[in-house]
């Protein structure tokens, strides 16, 4: 079976965790336009799907995802190709901030260029010990503007302004200490610390999480009291909901809480 038969993103649920799995590991997961609207229906049908209260983002092969596809797009170099290129991966990665269930990265290994983008547009990350981060699009002529909208909105200026600039790869430590990823851990350890966080996330109220995901990105792009003013508005809808009423009721009760996701 060639790689072109082969499914771009692979799709498993347990527990109310869906992994959507990148596969093109001959090509190091290179994000085609394939690849990519592959990915945005699998996120599209995660989102309209009850059962799935978590996302993990997950890549077979060697590498989690080396960026945009080079050979794809010089393959077709008029200006409306390349814009289409970019449009949907932005479009890809706003669908991973939008979605309103949490996504976590599980990167085990090189992340570059638009791949390192996706890592930092998920929600969570975390990362094998050996894995690498880079914005190398200096080195070819072709700087990380894309992949710097995701990387400044995570890390420090300074810490994104010298990947972007240099294009060195960092390791897995220096991205946990920058806050590019939540955690790197042995290689050995991955599947379970992910298992793990995403089990954490399965048992809250996804109606809650819901609320407080888009109301964390909303609130990071506004000034401080327009942010005050919007997140108090949150709180008040999110006081009226039935999980809080139930999430209260039941710690002062001192029982587990019964989530009905509204």
């Amino acid at each position: 079976m060639t790689e072109q038969t082969l499914p771009q993103v692979l799709r498993t649920d347990a527990d109310g965790v869906a992994t959507l799995t990148l596969n093109r590991p001959e090509a190091r997961n290179a994000l085609s336009m394939k690849l990519m609207g592959a990915l945005i229906d699998a996120l599209d049908a995660v989102r309209v799907d009850p059962t799935v209260k978590v996302v993990v983002l997950a890549a077979n092969g060697p590498v989690f995802s080396a960026g945009h596809d080079l050979k794809e797009m010089r393959s077709d170099t008029r200006r409306e190709a390349y814009a289409e290129v970019f449009s949907r991966c932005s479009q890809l990665m706003t669908s991973i901030v939008r979605l309103p269930k949490p996504v976590i990265a599980k990167v085990h290994a090189m992340a570059t260029a638009a791949g390192c983008q996706l890592v930092a547009s998920c929600d969570l990350a975390i990362a094998a010990d050996t894995a690498h981060f880079a914005t190398p699009g200096v080195n070819i002529g072709l700087f990380c503007s894309t992949p710097m909208v995701a990387l400044s909105r995570n890390v420090g200026r300074k810490a994104a302004m010298e990947m972007l600039l240099t294009g060195r790869p960092i390791d897995a430590a220096e991205a946990m200490r920058i806050g590019l990823v939540n955690r790197a851990v042995p290689g050995d350890q991955l599947d379970a610390a992910v298992a793990e966080l995403a089990g954490v996330l399965a048992a809250k109220s996804p109606r809650t999480l819901s609320i407080g995901k888009e109301a964390f990105y909303r609130q990071a792009e506004m000034g401080l009291d327009e942010a005050y003013a919007y997140a108090s508005e949150v709180m008040t809808i999110n006081m009226l909901t039935a999980d809080a009423a139930e999430g209260i009721d039941a710690f002062i009760g001192k029982r587990k809480p019964v989530w009905r996701g509204c």
